[in-house]
């Protein structure tokens, strides 16, 4: 169905729609339901395409302090919250530091840093991006020198832009959480569909409340973290486990086939 889309290159979405600073709404689908919606979508839609590709890989490690300071405070929904992430584009090699916080009216904003090396998996945060995340986080007090690695994911992503209101929905598949213990999750079958606007309901989100598709309370860092962490459970992602990934439990990554 992808494919059906017309494409766009990447200068022109990054032009068009950046969308530092917007409204998320996210939601859990399984991949049965994804083609209805890029039905719906397609005529009012164009798709993120490089060099003939139209799905990406992308890989993300997670930071956070011995605290774990940014997962507690998104944990009990504080509007002050935090979360820091180095992500790296399997196909370009190109890794960025990212800082989100939380803005006014529920509004998301991202300030990231280009790196001149590409991360690795599980990678202390490089010491280039030291003072940028600090200066981003000035009012939380967070020293780069007290965060660690603490979470990994890795997934496919698709990007569409719905030129009418300057929107974007992503679609994320394969899944994978893992602590860096040889324990890993992987999320088969199960796409996270993601709409960022700058306000308010893009056509996506339209769509998908008509169909009876209602956003979802599910962070990749914080839903991750509670389904292989036992001494972080209780929390706001539980009830997101129990409706949408109820099977799913860690076993070692080495027992796990691919996605």
């Amino acid at each position: 169905m992808i494919e059906d889309f017309s494409p766009m290159a990447l200068d022109e979405l990054v032009d068009r729609a950046a969308l530092l600073t917007r409204v998320d709404r996210k939601y859990v689908l399984p991949h049965s339901r994804v083609g209805t919606v890029l039905t719906g979508l397609r005529p009012h839609a164009r798709v993120l395409e490089i060099d003939g590709e139209r799905d990406f890989g992308y890989a993300s490690t997670y930071y956070d302090d011995t605290a774990l300071t940014s997962f507690h405070l998104s944990a009990h929904g504080r509007r002050r919250r935090f979360k820091v992430r180095s992500r790296t584009y399997a196909e370009s090699g190109r890794s960025f530091v990212e800082v989100k916080t939380r803005g006014l009216r529920g509004t998301t904003v991202k300030n990231r840093l280009a790196l001149g090396c590409r991360v690795s998996a599980w990678q202390s945060l490089p010491a280039e991006a030291s003072g940028f995340v600090e200066e981003v986080l000035t009012d939380f007090g967070v020293r780069a020198a007290g965060l660690r690695p603490v979470l990994h994911t890795a997934y496919r992503r698709s990007t569409l832009f719905l030129p009418a209101s300057g929107a974007r929905v992503t679609l994320d598949s394969g899944l994978s959480w893992s602590l860096g213990n040889d324990e890993e999750l992987r999320l088969p079958g199960v796409v996270v569909l993601e709409t960022k606007s700058g306000g308010g309901a893009s056509l996506a989100d339209r769509q998908l409340w008509a169909q009876g598709v209602r956003p979802t309370r599910i962070s990749k860092y914080g839903t991750g973290l509670s389904a292989l962490d036992r001494t972080v459970a209780g929390n706001r992602w539980n009830p997101v486990l129990r409706r949408h990934f109820p099977t799913t439990t860690p076993s070692l990554s080495h027992e796990r086939t691919s996605a």
